[in-house]
């Protein structure tokens, strides 16, 4: 079957260190926000009709639609049939902010007063639901629930969607709000969290990441539709891959093996070789074991030092979920501005890692051309995107 081309034409972004793509990419040549990695200012208000149909949304149902939003406001009007508009939003944990809520209501105040929204709201279908009803969307509609590659995962699978035919358009992204006092302490428990609540993927001196809420969404649609009714293309997805470890719940394979075969999968479905690829949006969260594959897996890919590699945890956190798209986003923006944004707080690579082209200290000029974005999560999910200029 031939394949088509795939464009993206919008993108919405919600981070703790900004709304909307304009203050998103300030946030990342700035310095981190200091204290917990919320999205702040965000009025739920602007983006729902009334405050009624605000409340009866989780936290990670509000981000997905305001993301969407921004998204379809920048592609425009897109022409095709309802039955061919697709939505696929990611996320890891759902609503838990909600769940959380009502499970003490109960325990206060017994059954009677749970609410009737809880099980519509803490759903993880919950944000993908949201926004096909929102616009009327009617194609397939669909989450991806991978733990920390869900976001890149759903990008990867909306790509073939439209590339095989199945849809014309569809809006894919991912979602996270788990900043709940139960899910911080889990994190915390299990040691995966920074004892200084500070990120520093590749450095020495790093400890675990900065959990983050926030929200991305992609409108990826046919290039040759997108062409045709005189669309701003922003960037291609080239292809991408999804794999398993197959080894650990948390921890990553030895060396790499996982990642290092998820991107040589998706660069082979990209129809490149490794010497093509100009940069690479690292995963990067900043935790000893998958700092260390990750590096080991793209040393293995490219040889040493490789093309320029950054992470951008260190500014928005590790949303989870939501943080393979929005590192797409970061990725597409890179490629508009001509610049990769530094991998904030760190100084160094940590001199046990093999030696890596990571980029410090200020965004550096660049040629834009094909980029990987690489997402790896708990359960051994491994998620890499292909994204080109256009």
């Amino acid at each position: 079957m031939e394949q088509r081309r795939v464009a993206v034409t919008g993108v919405g972004v919600l981070s703790s260190c900004g709304i909307g793509v304009d203050a998103f990419w300030a946030g990342l040549n700035a310095a981190p926000p200091e204290g917990e990695r919320r999205v702040r200012d965000f009025d739920p208000a602007t983006v729902f009709d009334n405050p009624k149909e605000a409340r009866r949304a989780d936290r990670v149902t509000q981000l997905a639609v305001a993301a969407a939003t921004q998204a379809l406001e920048q592609a425009g009007a897109v022409d095709a049939d309802p039955l061919r508009r697709g939505v696929l939003i990611a996320t890891g944990i759902g609503g838990i902010g909600t769940l959380e809520e009502q499970i003490l209501l109960y325990a206060e105040k017994g059954a009677r007063r749970v609410s009737p929204f809880l099980v519509p709201m803490m759903m993880p279908n919950a944000p993908s639901a949201a926004v096909s009803m929102r616009w009327g969307w009617q194609g397939p509609c669909q989450t991806v629930s991978t733990a920390c590659a869900a976001g890149t995962h759903a990008i990867v699978d909306a790509a073939t969607w439209v590339a095989s035919g199945r849809c014309d358009v569809v809006a894919a992204g991912g979602t996270e709000a788990a900043l709940t006092p139960v899910s911080l302490a889990g994190f915390a428990n299990m040691t995966a969290l920074s004892s200084r609540q500070v990120s520093e993927p590749f450095a020495a001196t790093r400890d675990g990441f900065v959990i983050a809420e926030g929200a991305a969404v992609l409108i990826l649609e046919a290039w040759d539709a997108a062409v045709a009714r005189g669309a701003t293309i922003l960037a291609e997805v080239l292809g991408g891959a999804s794999t398993a470890d197959a080894h650990h719940i948390t921890a990553p394979a030895p060396g790499g093996r996982g990642a290092l075969s998820c991107m040589e999968i998706a660069l082979a479905a990209a129809g490149l070789t490794a010497t093509e690829v100009s940069h690479v949006n690292a995963h990067g969260t900043s935790t000893p074991l998958n700092d260390a594959a990750e590096a080991d897996a793209m040393v293995k890919l490219f040889g040493s030092p490789g093309p320029p590699i950054t992470s951008i945890k260190g500014v928005t956190g590790h949303s989870l979920g939501a943080a393979g798209a929005i590192e797409a986003v970061a990725v597409i923006e890179s490629m508009r501005r001509r610049l990769i944004p530094p991998t904030a707080v760190t100084t160094a690579v940590d001199p046990d890692l093999p030696e890596l082209d990571l980029v410090l200290g200020a965004a550096r000029a660049w040629e834009p051309g094909p980029t990987l974005s690489n997402s790896f999560g708990f359960g051994g999910h491994n998620g890499t995107v292909v994204l080109a200029p256009a």
